[in-house]
């Protein structure tokens, strides 16, 4: 925390300044008020992970008619700093990670929910410091470290709901996960908690052969292997697969609809391979497939999460972690598509 020549405390922040774009992604100070509401926590932030949301929210691709200026990214830890008067679920030096979408306690979402998310439309976590609501915190897992528990609020709550909640995965159910991105891993690891067998694809051998090491039972090269729905159906003995997490979108939603199994589910998460197309509607009116889209999860769905992180000690995957001022880099590597796993920017 720095003072300005009037001695106000001031917040370094890197946000996106006038209009989108990377070029006009840049540091800059903020006002930091001492003052907290009596239900409002200072978090000293301290490490933040990259979601593909936060690299199409900075090119103004996610939201056009987002308001500016924008503190970016979605994901965050740190350490309480100050509580108000009447906060009581925290205290100084306790460890937390804010929740996406800080007014969606428990349940399903409504529309006012879904508007309280950071990142956008709400500043988000590339600060030094944040204020929260103490409802808007939930405690680090004591295993982690705040790198890698800033990857948990967003790419590890979507698979974890994708997978538990709305997947009802039993043991010995097939799950097909679709790449090696932050999701698609955070979900090979909890279908492997639930007792799954799991199929993962990708166009690099090097990465099938690492999230084979993280437990994955069959791998695809979808680049040699175009029709790889086909693949699917011989490594789940042709009945197809239980539960597809589907982060490609309408590039890959057809081949999908192969692979599923009759009354399976297609977790919908993400759009990576575009998100409108002419699809045929038939699979899954004619095999009663189930597809359910994924928006992180509540408050709730954390806490749960959490709990199961840490009774299976499970360590999120970190491809590469990034200095304070090495954010844009972080992003261009995030949008090259190579990392396996969660791209992570630290200065705590």
């Amino acid at each position: 925390m720095i003072l300005n020549d009037r001695g106000i405390m001031l917040n370094k922040v890197w946000e996106i300044q006038g209009s989108f774009g990377l070029e006009n992604l840049k540091q800059s100070t903020r006002d930091l008020s001492e003052s907290l509401n009596p239900k409002e926590v200072l978090v000293r932030l301290t490490a933040t992970s990259l979601n593909y949301r936060d690299y199409l929210m900075v090119i103004g691709t996610y939201n056009p008619r987002q308001k500016l200026p924008l503190i970016p990214c979605s994901d965050g830890a740190g350490v309480v700093e100050a509580v108000g008067s009447e906060v009581t679920l925290w205290k100084k030096g306790d460890r937390v990670l804010p929740i996406f979408a800080q007014k969606w306690m428990d349940g399903a979402p409504n529309m006012d929910n879904l508007r309280s998310t950071l990142g956008g439309p709400n500043d988000g976590c590339l600060a030094e410091y944040g204020k929260f609501s103490e409802e808007g915190l939930v405690a680090t897992p004591s295993h982690l470290t705040d790198a890698e528990a800033a990857t948990l609020g967003c790419a590890g709550l979507t698979a974890y709901n994708a997978v538990v909640s709305f997947g009802g995965i039993e043991p010995g159910a097939d799950v097909l996960c679709l790449g090696t991105g932050g999701v698609s891993l955070f979900a090979l690891q909890f279908a492997k908690m639930m007792g799954a067998r799991v199929i993962i694809t990708s166009s690099s051998d090097e990465k099938l052969a690492r999230a084979k090491s993280l437990g994955a039972d069959e791998t695809i090269n979808y680049s040699t292997k175009n029709n790889w729905e086909r693949d699917v159906r011989k490594h789940t003995k042709m009945a197809g697969a239980d539960l597809i997490i589907e982060v490609g979108g309408a590039g890959t939603m057809p081949k999908s609809m192969m692979s599923v199994k009759p009354y399976g589910t297609i977790a919908l998460i993400g759009v990576l391979a575009g998100g409108e197309s002419t699809l045929s509607l038939y699979p899954i009116l004619m095999q009663g497939v189930k597809v359910q889209g994924v928006i992180v999860g509540s408050r709730a769905d954390f806490v749960k999460m959490n709990r199961a992180i840490e009774q299976n000690k499970i360590k999120p995957v970190v491809d590469k972690v990034y200095g304070w001022n090495e954010v844009p880099e972080a992003l261009q590597y995030l949008q090259t598509g190579k990392h396996f796993g969660k791209v992570v920017v630290s200065w705590g």
